[in-house]
């Protein structure tokens, strides 16, 4: 017996979002995200991962296109999406001169929460953060992850059905990331929450997403599980960072004879290849190299990652697109 799929909490449409001078932030956006499971948008800094989460909080409108949220349509009800939804964004809401507790109460107030059954949730809360031994603290004396922690108690206060996290892991140290991405799965299995959270941290989607989207110039470039995804891509790959620049003519004759070669890109001095065995077929590359004097500083082979998978959808690696973006917005 086949099992039943389950019903989708957020569905996207085609959703356009320019602005004035004709920038196109969104272009034809489409992504549904299954009730209960943790989704993940993933694309470097200027993507359109913000104006997407925007859109879906009922913060902005869109364009063209439709999408419902928690079986609500953004624009025909926003009232009834924001009663269903809890947003953590990039920047935090909590007022540092409150403490912990009066954080999450005068959020609960917001909702039209008060009396026992508040304070209960807040109590709850707390002690599902890990912020109750500091629940009297002023938040202006929280680290970043405490913050953000307290971030995530706000947006919960009263039981969304659908949680949105823009960058949540962003500006933390490596330990406190591992331990807020723990948060999030045990919030998605322990809360039954529909999650969805935008990161350009590769390997944050990896690890936490049952399911991505990968955002490209305001386009969903492909969509998928991780794992599937990857799978997709066949062999290994081969990255060479040359000592000098070669011309790409040069080095596409001198890596013709290479048995099983699936792909050849360029970055700068970087060489991306894909082959059906990458330590089998990396005496061969660098020897052909060798041969036609193009020289090679580092060469390294790994299996399929989604930074290949960027690679293969966009024709360009994950770090360059965000150095592009970042120098198209200077």
């Amino acid at each position: 017996m086949t099992s039943r799929p389950r019903s989708l909490a957020i569905e996207v449409s085609d959703l356009v979002k320019t602005y004035p001078g004709d920038l196109r932030a969104l272009d034809g956006v489409t992504f549904g995200v299954e009730e209960g499971e943790i989704f993940a948008l993933l694309g470097p800094n200027g993507a359109g991962k913000t104006t997407t989460v925007k859109i879906l909080t009922t913060l902005s409108r869109p364009t063209s296109g439709t999408a419902r949220v928690a079986g609500f349509d953004i624009v025909g009800a926003p009232g009834r999406v924001r009663g269903a939804i809890g947003v953590v964004a990039q920047r935090s809401g909590v007022d540092p001169t409150a403490t912990g507790r009066e954080n999450i109460i005068l959020q609960g107030r917001f909702f039209g929460l008060g009396g026992r059954a508040l304070a209960e949730r807040v109590d709850a809360l707390l002690e599902m953060v890990g912020l109750t031994e500091a629940a009297r603290r002023p938040a202006s004396t929280y680290s970043g992850g405490m913050a953000r922690r307290l971030d995530i108690a706000l947006g919960l206060v009263h039981r969304p059905r659908v949680l949105f996290l823009d960058e949540p892991t962003t500006g933390l140290d490596p330990e406190v990331r591992a331990a807020m991405l723990d948060e999030i799965r045990r919030l998605a299995v322990d809360e039954g929450l529909t999650i969805l959270l935008t990161t350009h941290y590769l390997e944050e989607a990896d690890r936490l997403a049952g399911r991505l989207a990968i955002l490209d110039r305001g386009r969903v470039v492909t969509e998928g599980t991780p794992d599937g995804l990857k799978a997709e891509l066949r062999g290994d790959a081969i990255a060479l960072e040359l000592r000098s620049g070669s011309p790409e003519a040069a080095v596409r004759d001198a890596l013709a004879t290479i048995a099983g070669l699936d792909e050849l890109r360029f970055d700068d001095l970087t060489v991306r290849l894909r082959v059906a065995a990458g330590a089998t077929a990396l005496p061969g590359v660098l020897g052909a190299l060798d041969s036609h004097d193009i020289p090679v500083a580092a060469a390294t082979v790994s299996r399929p990652s989604l930074d290949d998978v960027y690679l293969r959808h966009t024709g360009r690696s994950f770090a360059a697109a965000e150095r592009t973006l970042q120098e198209t917005a200077r």
